[in-house]
């Protein structure tokens, strides 16, 4: 798709530093315990979990890595995505004078959007590893209800701030 959006560089900010290093950490953090916990897991552990919180699907004790690896593929393809916000979907025509505040909205909608998912797995990714050792503790029934709410205000707000930001 060719576009004649400008291809500026959008300057990074404390808070995306802050925002990509926390994600970084929680993934570091999740392979981290995951590695110091292994040899203690059962053979079979949780590896799904219905709305409720509670277990409800088991699976060989090395699908352990999968949600890991799930979320750091996700971390780079979004981090990458982050380099080119002149390909990424827009509700506004931009052109040079709007163009850096709706990149530097976009790039920042990725950053927590990986942070979210990076928060999301790693409580999932914990859970998982305390059952696995005997731990019985479930999602709880709070989860899905928040998981729900939040993805369905967040691009609420989203579409209601880039409203505002190209009123101005």
């Amino acid at each position: 798709m060719k576009t004649n959006r400008p291809k500026i560089k959008v300057p990074f900010e404390p808070l995306d530093i802050i925002v990509d290093l926390i994600s970084v950490t929680l993934f570091i953090l999740i392979i981290v315990y995951t590695a110091i916990n292994y040899g203690d897991l059962a053979d079979t552990i949780a590896t799904h979990f219905n709305g409720k919180g509670d277990a409800n699907g088991f699976s060989d004790k090395i699908y352990v890595w999968l949600l890991p690896a799930i979320g750091i593929v996700t971390f780079v393809l979004l981090f990458v995505l982050n380099k080119y916000p002149h390909i990424h979907n827009y509700m506004v025509n931009i052109t040079e004078d709007n163009a850096l505040k709706n990149y530097r909205f976009s790039t920042r909608i990725l950053r927590f959007t990986n942070l979210f998912v990076a928060i999301i797995f790693a409580f999932i990714q914990y859970m998982m590893v305390e059952q696995g050792k005997g731990n019985d503790i479930g999602l709880g029934s709070w989860f899905t209800p928040v998981i729900i709410i939040v993805s369905i205000i967040l691009p609420i707000f989203i579409v209601i701030y880039q409203q505002k930001i190209n009123k101005s």
